[in-house]
Protein backbone atom coordinates (compact mmCIF):
# COMPACT_ATOMS: atom_id res chain seq x y z
CA UNK A 1 0.00 0.00 0.00
CA UNK A 2 2.97 2.27 -0.83
CA UNK A 3 1.75 6.07 -0.93
CA UNK A 4 -1.71 5.36 0.84
CA UNK A 5 -2.36 6.39 4.46
CA UNK A 6 -3.66 3.85 6.71
CA UNK A 7 -6.46 4.28 8.86
CA UNK A 8 -7.30 2.23 11.73
CA UNK A 9 -10.79 1.31 12.54
CA UNK A 10 -12.94 -0.55 14.77
CA UNK A 11 -15.69 -2.87 14.06
CA UNK A 12 -18.19 -5.25 16.01
CA UNK A 13 -19.30 -8.54 15.29
CA UNK A 14 -21.31 -11.41 15.80
CA UNK A 15 -18.96 -13.90 18.02
CA UNK A 16 -19.89 -16.73 15.21
CA UNK A 17 -18.91 -14.16 12.77
CA UNK A 18 -15.83 -13.68 14.34
CA UNK A 19 -15.20 -17.32 14.49
CA UNK A 20 -15.73 -17.78 10.99
CA UNK A 21 -13.21 -15.27 9.79
CA UNK A 22 -10.19 -16.67 12.23
CA UNK A 23 -11.24 -19.73 10.77
CA UNK A 24 -10.59 -18.45 7.40
CA UNK A 25 -7.85 -15.93 8.59
CA UNK A 26 -5.83 -19.28 10.05
CA UNK A 27 -6.73 -21.03 5.99
CA UNK A 28 -5.62 -18.43 4.09
CA UNK A 29 -2.50 -17.96 5.78
CA UNK A 30 -3.06 -14.12 7.12
CA UNK A 31 -4.38 -11.60 9.52
CA UNK A 32 -7.73 -10.04 10.19
CA UNK A 33 -6.66 -6.75 8.58
CA UNK A 34 -5.90 -8.18 5.27
CA UNK A 35 -8.65 -10.48 5.27
CA UNK A 36 -11.09 -7.38 5.62
CA UNK A 37 -9.04 -5.51 3.15
CA UNK A 38 -9.77 -8.00 0.73
CA UNK A 39 -13.47 -8.64 1.55
CA UNK A 40 -13.98 -4.86 1.40
CA UNK A 41 -12.25 -4.83 -1.87
CA UNK A 42 -14.32 -7.83 -3.57
CA UNK A 43 -17.35 -6.22 -2.01
CA UNK A 44 -16.92 -2.79 -3.93
CA UNK A 45 -15.76 -5.00 -7.31
CA UNK A 46 -19.25 -7.36 -7.15
CA UNK A 47 -21.18 -4.07 -6.12
CA UNK A 48 -19.61 -1.81 -9.04
CA UNK A 49 -20.62 -5.20 -11.53
CA UNK A 50 -24.07 -5.21 -10.51
CA UNK A 51 -24.47 -1.51 -10.91
CA UNK A 52 -22.68 -2.22 -14.42
CA UNK A 53 -25.55 -4.96 -15.51
CA UNK A 54 -28.14 -3.13 -14.12
CA UNK A 55 -27.41 0.41 -16.44
CA UNK A 56 -26.69 -2.01 -19.61
CA UNK A 57 -30.37 -4.29 -18.56
CA UNK A 58 -32.09 -0.34 -18.70
CA UNK A 59 -30.13 0.67 -21.95
CA UNK A 60 -31.08 -2.94 -23.59
CA UNK A 61 -34.90 -2.39 -22.11
CA UNK A 62 -34.70 0.91 -23.54
CA UNK A 63 -33.21 0.15 -27.14
CA UNK A 64 -35.82 -2.32 -27.02
CA UNK A 65 -38.56 -0.63 -27.01
CA UNK A 66 -37.57 2.40 -29.51
CA UNK A 67 -36.99 -0.72 -31.60
CA UNK A 68 -40.46 -1.59 -31.35
CA UNK A 69 -41.78 1.93 -32.13
CA UNK A 70 -39.16 2.31 -35.43
CA UNK A 71 -40.64 -0.82 -36.49
CA UNK A 72 -44.20 0.03 -35.63
CA UNK A 73 -43.72 3.26 -37.66
CA UNK A 74 -42.19 2.10 -40.37
CA UNK A 75 -45.15 -1.25 -41.34
CA UNK A 76 -46.45 1.17 -44.02
CA UNK A 77 -43.69 -0.14 -46.42
CA UNK A 78 -41.14 2.30 -46.23
CA UNK A 79 -38.65 0.39 -44.53
CA UNK A 80 -38.38 -1.81 -47.68
CA UNK A 81 -37.44 1.23 -49.16
CA UNK A 82 -34.76 2.22 -46.95
CA UNK A 83 -33.16 -1.24 -47.25
CA UNK A 84 -33.37 -1.08 -51.04
CA UNK A 85 -31.84 2.09 -51.16
CA UNK A 86 -28.97 0.91 -48.54
CA UNK A 87 -28.15 -2.36 -50.59
CA UNK A 88 -27.96 -0.15 -53.76
CA UNK A 89 -25.60 2.35 -52.40
CA UNK A 90 -22.23 1.88 -53.25
CA UNK A 91 -19.67 0.83 -50.41
CA UNK A 92 -16.87 2.70 -51.91
CA UNK A 93 -18.53 6.39 -51.85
Amino acid sequence: MAGSTVKRIAISLPGSLLEEVDRLVKEGNCNRSEFVRAAMRLYIRVRRHREILNQMQSGYTEMGELNLELAEENLDGSWEFYEEYLMEADPGE
